[in-house]
């Protein structure tokens, strides 16, 4: 193989492992996106602390309720038990039960408030939870998908690298250097000459240049400066 013809496979490689590298990438960025799943973990939690909040309130009330109910079960007991006898003090507990059953009705529309936000809320903590078990399982499917992948492009990364080194090593080392400068400053460092023409740059390559690639000398484009391959 001539030092072009070298250097010319030295940089499909390098492309394979631009492109293999490219791919690896995106892979482990696949692996690491869980932002569905962070975002659906945090919504639950807020849920959870939400629909909490909300069962102690209805608890709380449900206990004022009953404290109510209490009261006015008290109070019925000494209007109707006969042992209060003065008027006045009869009026007055009326009246009290009078206030009581209002606060009462007040706290059952409450309640049933608080019982309606409760339920609103297990329903839509519920339907989270089940939203994130299936994230979970999509997550997990994805790890041993692109995990095997992962494995494969690392696996193939590998070797491309092995082979470069190998190829490298069996290089002109100034060859090498001009091969490495170009494909910094050009992206493709070795380009093909077909009908006469460098296909880095389109302009026609003199014949005394061409001769010289035939023969297997490392020519550059005068133009371009690219290395010239001929197959």
């Amino acid at each position: 193989m001539s030092l072009a013809g070298q250097l010319y496979r030295l940089q499909q490689i390098d492309l394979e492992l631009q492109k293999k590298q490219q791919e690896l990438n995106e892979v482990e960025n696949q692996l690491s996106d869980n932002k569905a799943l962070v975002a659906a973990e945090s919504k639950l939690v807020s849920q959870n602390e939400q629909l909490r909040d909300a069962r102690r309130k209805q608890k709380s009330s449900e206990w004022e309720l009953e404290d109510l109910l209490g009261k006015v079960k008290q109070i019925n007991s000494k209007l109707y038990s006969g042992t209060t006898k003065d008027a006045k003090e009869l009026v007055n507990l009326e009246k009290e039960v009078k206030s009581l059953k209002s606060q009462i009705r007040t706290k059952e529309d409450a309640l049933l408030g608080l019982m309606s936000q409760v339920e609103e809320l297990e329903v839509k903590a519920k339907t989270t939870a089940e939203e994130l078990e299936q994230l979970k399982r999509e997550w997990q499917q994805r790890q041993e998908t692109f995990g095997q992948k992962k494995s494969e492009l690392e696996t193939v990364l590998a070797k491309l690298r092995r082979d470069r080194d190998g190829l490298a090593q069996q290089s002109d080392r100034e060859a090498l250097n001009t091969y490495e400068r170009l494909r910094l400053t050009r992206g493709q460092a070795v380009v093909k000459v077909e009908k006469g023409r460098c296909l880095g740059c389109h302009v026609t390559v003199p014949t005394s240049q061409w001769q010289k690639v035939k023969a297997g000398d490392l020519i550059q484009c005068n133009n371009c400066n690219r290395i010239f391959y001929l197959e």
